[in-house]
């Protein structure tokens, strides 16, 4: 996953995430946010740019560090492809089995996908 941080990159989603609300909301809250400054210390994740399949917004690692707590673990989702969403659950670092975490998206197939990568890990999902 790509973070971010680039004002004209984060303008760039920004305009791009517009055009298909409601189902970016979730994410482009944020992605405004840390493109004007970020007060609330967040990041931006992609897993390719300029064409991403998927943007995951979440706080920076470093500003919450209890593993239990899914409340400050929380993450944002919006994807394009349910494969993308598919990868992210099963194999990358930005979202590990070593911290609790909620996982906010409005698409369909967020659910099961996560239901299904969590019966595979043998985790409990609330």
């Amino acid at each position: 996953m790509l973070i971010l941080r680039c004002p004209a990159h984060l303008q760039l989603l920004e305009e791009t995430l517009r055009k298909s609300l409601p189902t970016t909301l979730p994410v482009l809250g944020t992605v405004m946010t840390v493109a004007r400054g970020n007060p609330a210390s967040h990041e931006v994740l992609v897993d390719s740019w300029p064409h991403f399949g998927i943007v995951l917004t979440r706080l920076c690692p470093e500003d919450h560090r209890d593993p239990r707590d899914y409340y400050t673990n929380q993450l944002s989702v919006f994807y394009r492809d349910k494969g993308a969403l598919q990868a992210l659950l099963e194999g990358t670092e930005a979202v590990t089995q070593e911290r609790a975490f909620q996982i906010l998206g409005m698409q369909d197939g967020l659910d099961e996908a996560v239901q299904k990568v969590a019966s595979d890990r043998g985790l409990k999902v609330e």
